[in-house]
C-alpha cells in the first residue's frame, strides 16, 4: 500500500515538474516567436491583427526591405519607412569586433585564471579579491572612464576603441576560468614538469586541452555578450563603416518619417541578427551543458 502510494507521489511530483518546465519553455520562447511572427507580418497588419496568434498574410518582403532589396518607393508602399540595413557591412563589424575580442578574452582570462590558481606571487589572494569585488561594479559605470580613456589615445571611430576596453580580461571571466583550474589535478602538471616540459608548454599543450569545455563555453558567453553589446560600440563608433548590427538596427529604428518605427522591418533585422549567435548556440550548446557538470581530474 505504501509502495502504490509512494509510486503515486512519484508520478505526481514528475507531472508537476514537467508542467513547470513546459511553462517556462513557453514563456522563454513566446518573445522571439512573437518576434519571428512580426516579421513576416505585413506591416499594414501590424496593428489591425495584433492579437492573432498567425497573420492572415505572410510575406517575406519584410527581409527584402531590410537588406534593401527594394527600391525606396516598393518599401515605402509596402508601409515601410524606405529605409534599409547595411546588413553585410554591419554583419562583417560585428563578427570582427566579437571574434577578436572573445580570442583574446578568452586566451588572456585563462592565462590570469591559470596564475591565481596555481602560482603563488605576492599579494596573490588581496588581487584576487580585488577582481572579485570588480564584479559588483555595474558596467554603465566604467563607461565614461573608458570613453575618457580611448578619447584620449585617439582610437574613437576604430575598431581598436571598441574592442580595447573588453580585449585583456573581465572580472567574471578571470574568476570562471580560475574555478576550472582549480578542480584540475596538480599531479598532471608535476608529471609534465618531470618529462622536462616547460611551465608554458604544460600550460597550452597539457592543461589547456583538458579545458577545452570551460574554454568553448566562456568563449560562447563572450561572443554572444560582444555581439549584443549596443551602447558601447554606438558611442565609440559613430561613423557608418563602423556600425555592428544591433547599432545599425537602433538606428534603422529611429528613421521614423512616417511618425512610429517600421516594427515589420525592425523585426525582420532582428531575426537576421539572432540567426549567428543561434547557429554558435546549436554547435557548441552539448559543450556548454556539459561544463555545467565539470568537476575536474581527481
Amino acid at each position: 500500500m505504501a509502495k502504490k502510494k509512494l509510486s503515486g507521489v512519484t508520478k505526481m511530483g514528475t507531472f508537476l515538474t514537467w508542467f513547470v518546465i513546459v511553462i517556462l519553455l513557453i514563456v522563454t520562447i513566446f518573445p522571439f516567436f512573437w518576434v519571428v511572427r512580426t516579421s513576416l507580418t505585413p506591416n499594414s497588419l501590424i496593428f489591425t491583427e495584433a492579437t492573432r496568434m498567425f497573420p492572415s498574410q505572410i510575406t517575406l518582403k519584410n527581409y527584402a526591405r531590410v537588406l534593401g532589396m527594394l527600391s525606396q518607393e516598393e518599401s515605402i508602399a509596402l508601409g515601410g519607412t524606405g529605409q534599409s540595413v547595411n546588413f553585410l557591412l554591419n554583419l562583417r563589424n560585428s563578427l570582427i569586433i566579437a571574434v577578436v575580442t572573445t580570442v583574446f578574452q578568452v586566451l588572456f582570462c585563462a592565462m590570469a585564471g591559470y596564475g591565481f590558481a596555481r602560482l603563488d606571487f605576492p599579494f596573490r589572494d588581496k588581487i584576487f579579491a580585488l577582481i572579485l569585488a570588480a564584479m559588483m561594479v555595474p558596467g554603465v559605470v566604467m563607461m565614461i572612464p573608458n570613453f575618457v580613456f580611448i578619447r584620449q589615445l585617439k582610437l574613437l571611430n576604430t575598431y581598436a576603441g571598441v574592442v580595447l576596453p573588453a580585449i585583456f580580461m573581465t572580472p567574471y571571466s578571470v574568476f570562471f576560468m580560475r574555478q576550472f583550474f582549480m578542480g584540475i589535478n596538480k599531479e598532471i602538471e608535476e608529471a609534465a614538469y618531470l618529462d622536462g616540459a616547460g611551465q608554458y608548454r604544460t600550460f597550452f599543450m597539457i592543461i589547456m586541452p583538458l579545458m577545452q569545455t570551460a574554454v568553448v563555453t566562456l568563449a560562447v558567453t563572450v561572443f554572444i555578450n560582444t555581439w549584443n553589446d549596443y551602447m558601447w560600440p554606438l558611442i565609440v563608433g559613430k561613423k557608418e563603416n563602423l556600425r555592428t548590427l544591433t547599432v545599425a538596427l537602433g538606428v534603422f529604428r529611429s528613421q521614423t518619417p512616417q511618425g512610429q518605427p517600421d516594427w515589420s522591418g525592425l523585426m525582420a533585422g532582428t531575426v537576421l541578427a539572432i540567426v549567428p549567435a543561434l547557429i554558435i548556440y546549436m554547435i557548441m550548446g552539448k559543450k556548454i551543458v556539459n561544463s555545467i557538470g565539470f568537476s575536474g581530474f581527481r
